[in-house]
């Protein structure tokens, strides 16, 4: 069980990992792990609980499948919301952390949920301003080459633009498409 001092038990013997496993255990002997003799057990942390006390729940919170509650403290600052929580909590209910599904649909819901975002602002007085909010005027302005020297995104730094800008673009193109498509009727 995770967030106690004790070491849960391993579901096999070390030695039965050892011989189904190559390379397993091999820090098992505290003579081979660079941590020994800073690492210690037997020293008082000051903690008066043996398990800490838990934040409730009030609304099912996302969590890995790996894990088989959720830590003691955890955020509500940002509950899910719309289809981009749908998405979010799928990823977290049918994928593990360890395959590239999970990732991709967590990231693909980050995007919907900034295309609703944008969309909403749309619908506001005071829609967004890709030209001053996305910081393409600072370029120019703030040193560009000298700023980017010693970086080590150096590779990436030509997408910047396009990653920044490329959306605002399509979404601009669609929009006089839409505009040209309407007038036409």
């Amino acid at each position: 069980m995770p967030y106690t001092a004790g070491k849960p038990p391993l579901p096999e013997t070390p030695d039965q990992l050892r011989a189904r496993i190559p390379g397993w255990g091999a820090d098992l002997d505290p003579a081979d792990r660079p941590s020994v003799p800073r690492e210690r057990s037997d020293l008082d942390s000051g903690a008066h609980w043996d398990f800490p006390d838990r934040q409730p729940e009030t609304y099912p919170r996302e969590r890995s499948i790996e894990h088989e509650m959720l830590p003691p403290v955890f955020g509500t600052a940002q509950p899910l919301h719309g289809l981009s929580g749908k998405i979010r909590r799928y990823s977290y209910e049918r994928f593990s952390e360890g395959r590239a599904a999970h990732w991709l649909l967590l990231i693909a819901a980050d995007r919907v949920d900034a295309g609703g975002a944008h969309l909403r602002s749309l619908l506001t007085l005071r829609p967004d301003n890709p030209i001053t909010e996305t910081g393409i005027l600072a370029e120019p302005r703030r040193h560009p080459i000298a700023s980017r020297r010693g970086r080590v995104d150096v590779r990436h730094q030509v997408l910047d633009p396009l990653i920044v800008g490329g959306p605002w673009i399509v979404g601009a193109a669609a929009a006089f498409a839409l505009l040209r498509a309407l007038r036409r009727r």
